[in-house]
């Protein structure tokens, strides 16, 4: 029951956040937030709060400053639209998916141009010897020998059966 109580709070910090940063903070430091995910721990007393920073490495440093610096404000605007006995702490950090993101289009791509030179590979190869070394070309007196051997037998037999008048 917990987890669910932390899920809930997790979801309403994360839209009050976004909203209270959609509105501004007055910094000029701060540039385009996402906030992609809170956790909140068991006992509801902190929140780690995921965002991705849109812009260059210097803007993301930038951002984080600012983030740290309005984290008492952001707190305090948090208490006012959660219905809770105490404010959890925010802990802000910056998620990896860009990062993740740019690392999977790179293996994916190389995974691509490899299959790709496979497939030319196997559209250009031949058998390292005969196309199929167990299939021999038959010989048409070989069928006529097997035919007589065959008809042969079925003489032998119905003769057998005449000869024998116990059966």
């Amino acid at each position: 029951m917990g987890s669910e109580r932390a899920a809930r709070l997790a979801d309403r910090i994360k839209v009050v956040l976004a909203e209270r940063l959609e509105k501004g903070l007055r910094d000029p430091r701060l540039g385009f937030v996402t906030i992609t995910d809170v956790r909140v721990t068991g006992d509801l007393q902190h929140a780690s709060v995921f965002y991705t920073v849109f812009g260059s490495d210097e803007e993301r440093a930038d951002s984080a400053k600012a983030l740290a610096s309005a984290t008492g404000m952001l707190r305090s605007e948090m208490g006012k639209h959660l219905n809770t006995r105490l404010t959890p702490s925010l802990e802000f950090i910056q998620d990896a998916l860009p990062e993740n993101a740019d690392a999977i289009s790179a293996l994916l791509r190389e995974a691509r141009e490899r299959d790709a030179a496979v497939a030319g590979i196997a559209a250009s190869a031949t058998y390292a010897g005969d196309a199929d070394p167990y299939i021999k070309p038959r010989d048409e007196s070989a069928e006529e020998l097997d035919e007589a051997e065959i008809e042969a037998d079925e003489d032998g037999a119905a003769a057998s059966d005449e000869a024998d008048p116990a059966s």
